[in-house]
């Protein structure tokens, strides 16, 4: 009896996975559909076009940084201006600026040598920059984002046509490596189901979304949310900038920015748990029960119908079946729009156990040291979750 019990809940929880996953990956193929492409706007004259800023916060970014500088600097744009904030380098980021800033007259660099109290880096950065700025326009980026040419233009072009007060983009992501393919395939894959970016336009939707590789501000709609000192001790500053535009009535939007942008988020799998330790458990709010939740989810949906799937039968297997190829495909799917091959799909599960414990190490190391190190500072628990929006 208690055998078939236990086979019981467990045919009814892949049958909840079943369809979870159909639902969602129609939800997905239909959306990613309705999303704009930059490629496709058409670009406004020189004279319809706003003044722009381009703002971003580096911290040790020598390696990276001459690369995206040099693709911002070289922007098909009539007015705009870049704004970099240096915070406290201590490798060469400061010489490079220098080099740049003499030659350039669109490049402003400021240097920070002191972090005041109740900021991380990255924000008092971006509010440095804002504050120097003069831009109708304000965009949040980072300093390993590579830029076509056309692509600021395009993109103001996209905002103005659709009455956007604030537009993120979905960059290219530059991956090597089968681990790091596979685990970014599968990010890429939660980040869409998560955010479901198709609904952000939609005024009735609470759906939101924010970049850190780009987002397009009115400023005047950035002044209105509060600018990043509502952000301070935000860690996920680029969603819940998102957020704040969302929840004070603004227009958002998002779109395809295709090869026109472009990223190497982390080198290799271990840099990757490396940059997202301090990041995962703050997406949950430090709410431990909210953290458990989110991963069990994931292992329940993206592991376990594969994991069952040879010991089970009957109604059980289908489910499981019905679950793990829907997986497979979505990933698939998603791994060729990102130019790879449709292979990856098959990491599916294998992607969702590295997601999983790249979250539980995120949660565990915050709760045992109480806090975490940013950019060599340390910032204690109890500070960042009364600083969360």
């Amino acid at each position: 009896m208690h055998l078939l019990t236990l086979h019981a809940a467990l045919t009814a929880l892949l049958g909840a996975a079943a369809c979870a996953w159909v639902i969602l990956a129609a939800q997905t193929a239909l959306g990613v559909r309705r999303l704009p492409r930059l490629s496709s706007v058409t670009p406004l004259a020189d004279g319809a076009l706003p003044s722009v800023s381009l703002l971003f916060s580096a911290r040790d970014e020598a390696e990276k940084m001459p690369a995206a500088l040099r693709s911002m600097l070289a922007l098909d744009y009539p007015t705009y201006e870049v704004i970099v904030v240096d915070d406290r380098s201590g490798d060469a980021t400061p010489e490079i600026l220098r080099e740049f800033a003499a030659t350039c007259k669109h490049l402003q660099a400021i240097r920070v040598d002191e972090l005041p109290s109740g900021w991380l880096g990255k924000p008092h950065g971006l509010q440095t920059a804002y504050e120097r700025s003069r831009g109708e326009w304000l965009v949040f980026t980072d300093a390993d984002v590579r830029y076509e040419p056309k692509a600021l233009r395009l993109a103001v072009s996209l905002a103005l046509e659709r009455g956007y007060d604030h537009l993120t983009l979905f960059p290219h992501m530059e991956m090597s490596g089968v681990w790091e393919k596979t685990v970014l395939t599968f990010f890429g894959v939660s980040f869409l189901l998560y955010t479901r970016p198709w609904s952000v336009p939609n005024p009735a939707s609470r759906t939101y979304i924010g970049i850190g590789a780009f987002q397009l501000l009115r400023r005047s709609a950035y002044e209105r949310v509060g600018t990043h000192r509502r952000l301070a001790l935000e860690v996920v500053d680029d969603m819940k900038l998102g957020r704040l535009v969302k929840e004070a009535g603004l227009r958002s939007g998002t779109a395809l920015a295709e090869d026109l942008l472009s990223i190497r988020w982390q080198e290799g799998f271990r840099n990757i748990i490396r940059g997202t330790e301090k990041n995962f458990f703050a997406t949950t709010g430090y709410r431990l029960g909210t953290a458990l939740a989110q991963y069990l989810a994931v292992l329940l949906l993206n592991v376990l119908p594969f994991l069952v799937l040879p010991f089970v039968s009957g109604w059980a297997r289908g489910f499981a079946a019905v679950a793990a190829s829907v997986a497979v495909l979505t990933s698939a799917a998603a791994a060729v729009r990102a130019g790879e091959s449709p292979l990856y799909g098959l990491t599916h599960p294998l992607g969702a156990l590295m997601v999983a414990y790249m979250g539980l190490r995120s949660t565990v190391k915050t709760l045992r040291q109480k806090g975490i190190y940013w950019r060599e500072t340390f910032y204690p628990l109890s500070e960042l979750r009364r600083g969360s929006v």
